[in-house]
């Protein structure tokens, strides 16, 4: 059962003004966040509903929108709301997503952060500050975020080259343009096809003939071995000739590999 159908069957048993809201909001909304079993809604002040399956809270009012029919809150809400409950790297990977579904923008989350109250608001805001456009994915932004958290430069997100003709040749995940060095993030397993492959190739070339140098990380460079990305990555900064190193330890408390 997808989200939007679990949605309207909770809103059922709901007092009018109930809201979704959110992980499944945010689900709604075009974000990824960790997957719950529930429903989540907010209920106007004095009501309450018991279900199985369903998790509500008593809230204050907020806006909302109604996404394919389902009024849910605004993704500034919904990120806001989730600050409690997710750690620092799941909400901007939360941001970013909303971002690129179009459903808010940086400058709005970081409004959004602003105006919170609560424990977790230092987190909340730090994570709208690093909320960026054009990511692609979730593991482009664990992979942007375990370089920040090291204390290396923060590379430019979605770098476009062209050609002196105005051609367009080539887009990086994540790159140090200045420098020619790009960290790109493979999900693949394997190559696709065959002209999947021979495309990565002359890729490959047409970075090395440009004097591009880059680093490619799976998922076990985030997960399992995040040390090991962080040396690569510096070792091809090093020979761009740059000085940047890890700096930071904190990039250890988020990705502590195994």
């Amino acid at each position: 059962m997808d989200a939007r159908v679990r949605a309207l069957a909770a809103l059922t048993t709901a007092p009018a003004g109930a809201l979704v809201a959110r992980h499944t909001a945010a689900e709604l909304l075009g974000g990824v966040v960790p997957s719950s079993p529930h429903v989540h809604l907010v209920l106007p002040r004095g009501s309450r509903v018991r279900a199985a399956g369903i998790e509500a809270r008593v809230g204050r009012p907020l806006s909302n929108a109604r996404i394919r029919g389902v009024p849910v809150t605004t993704a500034e809400d919904t990120f806001v709301d989730l600050g409690p409950e997710l750690g620092l790297v799941d909400l901007v990977v939360l941001g970013d997503s909303l971002v690129r579904a179009g459903r808010t923008t940086p400058a709005s989350l970081v409004a959004a952060a602003a105006s919170a109250t609560g424990a977790q608001t230092p987190v909340l805001r730090r994570a709208a500050a690093l909320v960026r456009t054009g990511v692609d994915s979730p593991m482009e932004t664990r992979l942007r975020l375990l370089l920040v958290l090291a204390g290396l430069p923060e590379p430019v997100v979605n770098h476009v080259e062209y050609a002196e003709d105005g051609r367009w040749l080539r887009r990086f995940d994540l790159s140090y343009p200045e420098l020619k060095v790009a960290v790109e993030y493979d999900g693949r397993q394997h190559a696709e096809s065959q002209r999947q492959w021979e495309r990565d190739v002359e890729r490959r070339e047409g970075l090395d003939r440009d004097g591009w140098r880059l680093v490619v990380v799976l998922a076990k460079g985030v997960y399992r071995e995040p040390a090991t990305t962080l040396d690569r990555v510096v070792a091809a900064l090093a020979a761009a000739g740059s000085t940047a190193r890890v700096t930071s330890d904190e990039w250890r408390a988020h990705f502590p590999g195994y």
